[in-house]
């Protein structure tokens, strides 16, 4: 069974930094190209952040400079460390995991609330 369980969601002024990190289990993390989605309220899910196995790790532009995603293979993590939050940056945030190789895989985390406000 495949499961991808996030923390580190919460609420930070804006100009705070939060840290979000997703565990994976029930597949080889190493195959899989893994994503940070965010969902606002009456938004569609957008990508954030991407980090692949080999790579150049890709980013929204409006996190450029602000977010750094990475990945533990040996410890089968994903992180997001979110610097200078602003309030536009509210949003339920995703863990996902993709894989195209040999078949289309797609896992989702179940969201982590991250509400930047003062």
């Amino acid at each position: 069974q495949v499961q991808l369980v996030e923390s580190g969601g919460g609420l930070v002024q804006p100009g705070g930094s939060l840290r979000l990190s997703c565990a994976a289990s029930g597949i080889t993390f190493s195959l899989y190209v893994m994503n940070w989605y965010r969902q606002a309220p009456g938004k569609q899910r957008e990508l954030v952040a991407t980090v692949p196995n080999v790579g150049v790790k890709i980013y929204q532009d409006s996190v450029k400079g602000r977010f750094t995603i990475s990945r533990d293979n040996a410890k089968n993590t994903v992180s997001l460390q979110m610097n200078s939050l602003k309030p536009e940056d509210t949003a339920v945030y995703f863990c996902n995991a993709r894989r195209r190789v040999q078949g289309n895989y797609d896992y989702w985390g179940q969201g982590t609330q991250v509400t930047v406000s003062s």
